[in-house]
């Protein structure tokens, strides 16, 4: 359901190297329409202030920790490149 890219995971820096859920957001790609912040049911995504090389605000992944790796973002986003999410699930 949701982008995995290049079969890599984002890893939590240590030696146990624990693996965690994570949402990748491209930001040239991501037009800062904000559908994705008001859809994550854990509040992992916001709008933040910078411009990305459109002109456009982009969104930032925050709070790692509560992200459940739903894809609920990933499957409500306009833009196709702007988002992907892994789960730690997959990495195992």
């Amino acid at each position: 359901m949701w982008c995995m890219m290049d079969g890599e995971h984002p890893k939590q820096a240590g030696p146990s190297e624990v693996r965690m859920n994570h949402v990748e957001v491209h930001r040239d790609e991501c037009k800062g329409c904000a559908v994705c912040v008001a859809s994550c049911p854990h509040g992992c995504l916001e709008l933040g202030q910078q411009l990305n090389a459109m002109g456009y605000q982009y969104v930032h992944f925050s709070n790692a920790s509560r992200c459940s790796a739903c894809g609920l973002c990933f499957s409500v986003c306009p833009e196709p490149g702007a988002l992907a999410v892994f789960s730690d699930k997959e990495a195992r």
